[in-house]
């Protein structure tokens, strides 16, 4: 294509040229040219093309073929119509003719679009868009030529559905948070395959800083993707633990939305005659009645509170949580061990007879506590963690790890605790 006629496209001064995005296009432009000539026309011109094009790709074993085994697969189509399309695939450079041989054979270009219309029209029925785009970058892996361009798509895609899927979850609608869980389980295999396909290119050293860039963001969007699955499911908990149910009938309110939804706008206003009025139809009304409530509520109300001036009563403070008083306890307990061993005369112990507790919690609050022992700055602290700080104890040693019996600690640090008195000597 020749790049002058793309001119008046263009601000004064600027040269199509010079631009990369255009040049890349132009470059491509031979194969580009075979889309053309395949989707211009009506959607059934269009249609007829595709198929006659995909019947005569499809025979592998025998790529040439005269115009009589043509005319022989066609036969179901009208003769007029069969020369116009094949005509057409001749002009557009789709289809060859080889006059010394007498066959027709398919151009470089229509073997490429092909190719790819084979892998989107096999992706048909499922999530189109996002299949689709991972198996772009896989095929750009496999040969070691990953499209920059492609890895922007898939990760546009990625956002996409993650927005879809929290707003769902924000609407607080429980019908949305179905259909969008539906919508995730869907393309749940697609991210779990296009996890695997990033997992390789994170690992390639070749890639280049862009591509690995990235990579890296659709990672990070995989990954924010695959938390929704657990949301969603505390989320319909949540909803479910809401729901009204009517009476002993086994009905609950989401049923009945859902019955509601289902119907037609006409057949809901058919249900609705006779049970709405157009205006309002009030039985009585007492005007002497109705100013007396306004007096009260808009004058009388605000008069009472704007007389009372009596003090608010007082009120318990309010008792420190439960995970906070359970970290004390734990504290003290450790002070208590850490002590006797002290008082015992222990100079070197380890330090699996300080920290390991009943429970995996435990045992990992005890251990965050050995570096408090000898902190100068907590030591002028009054809580049990400034009396952690002032045992007569260092730490030492914690290159290696140990496997103690224990139901639910598997590995601990191999270090000790060591006597003041112990180390100077």
């Amino acid at each position: 294509m020749p790049l002058d006629s793309l001119s008046d496209f263009f601000q004064p001064g600027i040269e199509p040229a010079s631009l990369q995005a255009v040049s890349r296009l132009t470059g491509a432009w031979p194969y580009l040219s075979v889309f053309v000539t395949l989707f211009r026309g009506g959607d059934e011109e269009v249609l007829m093309r595709l198929l006659v094009l995909r019947e005569l790709g499809g025979r592998a074993e025998a790529p040439l073929w005269t115009p009589q085994e043509i005319a022989q697969r066609f036969a179901y189509l009208n003769d007029t119509k069969l020369a116009t399309i094949l005509g057409r695939l001749r002009e557009g450079g789709l289809l060859v003719y080889d006059s010394d041989g007498g066959v027709y054979q398919l151009s470089e270009g229509a073997r490429i679009a092909l190719a790819a219309l084979a892998t989107m029209v096999d992706f048909a029925g499922d999530d189109v868009e996002l299949g689709y785009l991972t198996s772009q970058v896989a095929a750009g892996q496999a040969v070691g030529q990953v499209s920059d361009e492609a890895l922007k798509h898939l990760l546009a895609r990625l956002n996409e559905l993650y927005v879809e899927f929290e707003e769902a979850l924000e609407s607080q609608s429980e019908f949305r948070i179905r259909a969008a869980q539906h919508r995730l389980e869907a393309v749940w295999r697609w991210v779990a395959k296009s996890t695997e396909v990033i997992k390789g290119l994170t690992q390639d050293d070749t890639l280049s800083l862009l591509v690995l860039n990235q990579a890296q963001a659709i990672a990070l969007a995989q990954s924010r993707m695959l938390a929704l699955a657990g949301t969603f499911e505390r989320r319909l908990a949540q909803l479910a633990a809401q729901r009204v149910h009517l009476g002993g009938s086994g009905l609950t309110s989401t049923d009945i939305a859902d019955w509601l939804r289902r119907m037609a706008a006409g057949q809901l206003a058919h249900k609705l005659d006779g049970c709405l009025d157009i205006n309002p139809e009030p039985a009585f009304l007492s005007t002497p009645e109705l100013g007396d409530v306004a007096e009260f509520e808009l004058l009388a109300r605000e008069r009472a509170k704007a007389g009372d001036m009596s003090l608010p009563g007082g009120e318990a403070a309010p008792l420190a949580d439960a995970p906070e008083m359970e970290r004390l306890l734990e504290a003290e307990a450790m002070y208590d061990v850490l002590l006797e061993l002290g008082m015992a005369g222990a100079a070197d112990v380890h330090i699996s007879q300080a920290v390991l507790a009943d429970s995996y919690d435990e045992t990992a609050y005890r251990l965050s506590l050995l570096s408090l022992i000898g902190d100068p700055e907590t030591r002028n602290d009054q809580s049990i963690v400034a009396a952690l700080a002032k045992l007569p104890f260092s730490l030492e040693g914690g290159e290696g790890v140990i496997e103690p019996e224990h139901p639910e600690v598997a590995t601990l640090s191999d270090a000790r605790l060591v006597g003041a008195a112990q180390k100077g000597s």
